[in-house]
Order: structure tokens, then C-alpha cells, then sequence
């Protein structure tokens, strides 16, 4: 079962997964969030995702944070592109004694998931003001040149940020963000016809692609069934 709740880290949220029974679990969709994760006594890092992960059911809970897009690389120092479609031991990239002593401090709470949440506060840095504008604008459905041009970015400029904050290019970023808010419509009812457009794309065709190319599925496997994230 999966369950989540905001997080007192602006924009993130805490989730728990304990082990299901239940067949058919749909895969962690991409989604511009990284995660911070612990489970099985271990601290691992989930990368930025450009396709599907599928989650192999459990035989442990897990715990985790997912941080608000742009905001994980300056908590883990590291650019988000070498982690992107990873998933890696905080230890690859935090000192192994500093790992063990965080994961007992983990293991040893009540609610994992709130002392993840404590770990992320303590490591945050102040959020990026620009970073959180052109994910809002990106999501809001801007167009990627418009959005630099409001932020006084360059393209190439623009690319090397997102790389490092978001782990691919801002093209990538809005398409991802797009199908996000294409699978919020859908859920919520919307004829698919009417989600393509108001998502922000060509037609229904076109959404189908999308949807094919970044999960594996159909837009109707998605929202009949659950998603991790």
C-alpha cells in the first residue's frame, strides 16, 4: 500500500510503501522529483526518471521524500543529471560513516518517514527562486523559450541549469510536466480528447505517444489502475 502527506520542505512530500499482496502495482511514472528513500536499514538516492521504473513488490517497507523538482541536487551535492534513471546508495555520495550513523537514526524512529523528512530540512538549501519559476511556468504550460526569455536566461545557459537541476533539458522538464498534468485531468474524469488539449497537446494522438514513449503503457492502464507517485 502507498500512502503520502506533505512535507513541512516546501513543495515536498513524505510517502510510506509497505508490502502488498495486491497484483498489478503500476510503475514510479516520471515526474521532475527526486527521491531520498530508506528501507531493508538503507538510505538510497532515486534519481530524476525519463521512463518508468517498476516497482518490484517489497518484502520491506519503505520510506521516502520526494523533493520538490530543482530542489535535491543542492541537499545531496550533485548534479542531477549523474543520477538521472538511478537509483544509488547515499553512500556513493555522502561519507559510508555518516551514512551508517543517519541510517540508524532512521531505523531507530517511530515514523520513518518523518525522520527522513527531519534529515531533508536539515540538509536544504534555501530554495532557488529561479528554478522555482521556471517549474511553475513549464508546468503551468509556458513555452520553453518564452519561460527563458521571462527569466533572462540563454538557451544554452537555460540547458546546463536544467541538467544540473532537473537532470535532462528544459524541452524534457515541460514534456514531463505536461504528461503529469495530462494524467491529473484524466483521473479526475476528463475525456481524453478534452485532457489532450487542455494538457497542452496536438490532439489525442499525440498525448497517446506521449504517454506510450515515457511509461509503456496506455493513457487507459494508467488511469484505471494506481501509480506510486
Amino acid at each position: 500500500m502507498y500512502q503520502e502527506r506533505g512535507a513541512r520542505l516546501a513543495g515536498a512530500v513524505v510517502w510510506t510503501h509497505t508490502p502488498s499482496a495486491a497484483p498489478g502495482a503500476l510503475p514510479v511514472l516520471p515526474d521532475g522529483c527526486m527521491d531520498l528513500l530508506f528501507g531493508e536499514g538503507r538510505l538510497l538516492v532515486a534519481g530524476p526518471d525519463t521512463r518508468a521504473h517498476q516497482v518490484r513488490g517489497p518484502a520491506a517497507p519503505w520510506a521516502g521524500v520526494r523533493l520538490y523538482p530543482g530542489t535535491a541536487p543542492a541537499l545531496l551535492g550533485v548534479p542531477a543529471h549523474e543520477l538521472r534513471d538511478r537509483r544509488v546508495e547515499l553512500t556513493d555520495l555522502w561519507p559510508a560513516a555518516e551514512v551508517r550513523r543517519l541510517s540508524g537514526r532512521i531505523a531507530a524512529a517511530a515514523d520513518p518517514g518523518t525522520a527522513l523528512e527531519e534529515l531533508a530540512l536539515e540538509r536544504a538549501a534555501p530554495p532557488d527562486r529561479a528554478l522555482r519559476r521556471l517549474v511553475h511556468a513549464l508546468a503551468a504550460g509556458r513555452a520553453v523559450a518564452d519561460t527563458a526569455d521571462e527569466l533572462g536566461l540563454g538557451a544554452r545557459r537555460l540547458h546546463r541549469l536544467s541538467l544540473a537541476s532537473f537532470g535532462y533539458g528544459p524541452k524534457t522538464l515541460a514534456r514531463i510536466l505536461r504528461l503529469q498534468r495530462a494524467l491529473a485531468l484524466a483521473r479526475r474524469g476528463v475525456p481524453y480528447a478534452q485532457t489532450a488539449q487542455r494538457a497542452g497537446y496536438a490532439d489525442q494522438a499525440h498525448l497517446s505517444r506521449d504517454v506510450r514513449e515515457f511509461t509503456g503503457l496506455t493513457l487507459g492502464a494508467l488511469t484505471r489502475g494506481r501509480t506510486d507517485h
